[in-house]
C-alpha cells in the first residue's frame, strides 16, 4: 500500500497526521521535511523572549518521538525536488518515494524588501525556530537596539516581547497606524499609545532607503532622510506562499496553492493547506488564511477526505488573538469572511474599546476589542450576521 504522504513537518502538517491517526490508524504515513522534523508551535516564536525561552524549550517533541505517537516514518532533513503528480513519485535528496495521497504543508516565507546599503543584506527575519534561535543569539550577545520592518501582526507582536525583555525597540511601517490592514483606526489608535507608552518608538507612513553598517551598529536611513540607530534589523514585512514545488508540479496556483472546497489541489489526491494554501471560499473566490483556526479546520476535513469520506472545509468565524500584552486585542478582519467593504462603528466605554464592522447591506461581519477577554469574545460573536441597530448601541462592561 502506498503511503499516505506529507510535505511540511510544520503545525499544519503535524495537525494532518494527527487529525488522521485519529481516524485511520494503519495506514503508512511519510511526513517529509527539510528541517530536523522537531514538533514546536510557530506562534510561539514572536512572544518568547519576554519569556526568556530557550530555541530548545519551543520544540516540545523530537521527530523521534512525533514518529512514534503518529505511527509514521519521518524522513527528516530532506528536500523534495519535484512532483511527479501522474505516477505518484516525489523526487527528493533522499531519493524517490512513492505515495498514493498527498499533502503539500510547505507554509510561506519572508518576504525580501529592496533596501539599499551595505548592511542590506544583514537583515532577518524569524520564521522557524532556526531563525528565532540565530535571532536570540544576535540580540542577546550584542543588541540593545532592535529595528523592526513592519507594524502587521508579527511586527507589533515581536515589538511588545523585544521591549518586555529590555531592547530598545524602534517600528518601521509604510501604514499611517499598526495593524492598518487588521484593525479597525479606534484600536489601531490605541495599540499605536500603548507601544509607545512601552517606550517603543515608531515611525509611521515610512520605509527603510538604506541599511548601512557604523563603528557601533547600523543606521537605518529613512525615505525622508531622517536616520535609525539600531544594532539589529528584524523584517516583519509579512510572508509569502512558498510556490516552488507547485510550480514544478504544475498544480494551479495564484497567490497561493489553489485548493477546492475539500483542499485538493489541481491534481487529483494531492492537497494543500495552511499558508501555502489559497481557499476557495465560495464560487469564484479565493481566499488565503494564514491563521491557526483555519488551518485547524482545513486539516481536520483533509484528514477526513484522506480516508475516502469526502470532507468539504467549512471555515467558521474565529477570532485571532494578537499577543501584545501592552494592549491585548482579538480580532475578526471583516475581509476574512466578506468582501470588506463597508464600515467601522467604534464605541469606548470602562476603559474598553469595542469596535464592529458592518458590511454594504448593514450586517455585522467584523469585530475588534481592546483589551480582550473571552466574554467580550464570544459575545461579540453571537452578534457576527446581525443588522446595525438604528439606536447608538449600548457599551459592554
Amino acid at each position: 500500500m502506498k503511503p499516505i504522504t506529507i510535505i511540511g513537518a510544520g503545525l499544519a502538517g503535524y495537525t494532518v497526521a494527527r487529525e488522521f491517526r485519529k481516524l485511520d490508524k494503519s495506514t503508512p504515513l511519510t511526513i517529509i521535511t527539510a528541517d530536523d522534523g522537531g514538533f514546536y508551535s510557530k506562534p510561539m516564536l514572536s512572544n518568547a523572549f519576554a519569556q526568556n525561552k530557550l530555541p530548545a524549550q519551543l520544540v516540545t517533541q523530537t521527530a523521534a518521538q512525533m514518529a512514534a505517537q503518529l505511527n509514521a516514518q519521518i524522513v527528516a532533513v530532506t528536500q523534495v525536488t519535484s512532483i511527479d503528480s501522474v505516477n505518484r513519485i516525489i523526487d527528493s535528496s533522499a531519493g524517490k518515494l512513492e505515495y498514493g495521497k498527498l499533502v503539500i504543508a510547505v507554509g510561506a516565507q519572508p518576504i525580501r524588501l529592496n533596501i539599499d546599503g551595505d548592511a542590506a543584506d544583514q537583515v532577518l527575519s524569524v520564521n522557524h525556530v532556526t531563525d528565532y534561535a540565530n535571532f536570540r543569539s544576535r540580540i542577546i550577545s550584542s543588541a540593545a537596539r532592535v529595528a523592526i520592518l513592519g507594524a502587521g501582526l508579527i511586527g507589533c507582536e515581536f515589538a511588545d516581547d523585544l521591549a518586555g525583555a529590555g531592547h530598545t525597540v524602534t517600528l518601521i511601517d509604510p501604514n499611517p497606524l499598526p495593524l492598518a490592514a487588521l484593525a479597525a483606526p479606534a484600536l489601531s489608535q490605541g495599540l499605536q499609545k500603548a507601544l509607545e507608552a512601552r517606550g517603543i518608538s515608531l515611525h509611521l507612513g515610512m520605509t527603510a532607503a538604506r541599511i548601512d553598517k557604523t563603528a557601533d551598529g547600523l543606521r537605518i536611513t529613512l525615505a525622508d532622510g531622517h536616520t535609525v540607530e539600531s544594532d539589529v534589523v528584524l523584517s516583519a514585512v509579512g510572508l509569502r506562499p512558498d510556490l516552488a514545488l507547485a510550480k514544478i508540479a504544475k498544480l494551479a496556483t495564484g497567490r497561493g496553492i489553489l485548493v477546492d472546497a475539500a483542499g485538493q489541489t489541481s491534481a487529483p489526491d494531492i492537497y494543500a493547506l495552511g499558508d501555502c494554501a489559497e481557499y476557495t471560499m465560495s464560487p469564484g473566490i479565493t481566499q488565503i488564511l494564514p491563521y491557526i483556526a483555519p488551518m485547524m479546520t482545513a486539516a481536520r476535513a483533509i484528514a477526513r477526505t484522506l480516508t475516502g469520506q469526502l470532507t468539504q472545509i467549512e471555515f467558521k468565524p474565529a477570532p485571532v488573538i494578537v499577543k501584545t500584552p501592552c494592549y491585548p486585542l482579538a480580532l475578526l478582519p471583516a475581509a476574512m469572511h466578506a468582501a470588506g467593504i463597508g464600515d467601522w462603528h467604534a464605541e469606548t466605554a470602562n476603559g474598553r474599546t469595542i469596535c464592529r464592522f458592518y458590511d454594504a447591506q448593514g450586517m455585522m461581519t467584523g469585530f475588534g476589542v481592546a483589551p480582550q477577554d473571552a466574554a467580550v469574545r464570544q459575545s461579540l460573536m453571537a452578534g457576527l450576521g446581525t443588522t446595525r441597530p438604528a439606536e447608538p448601541l449600548e457599551a459592554m462592561d
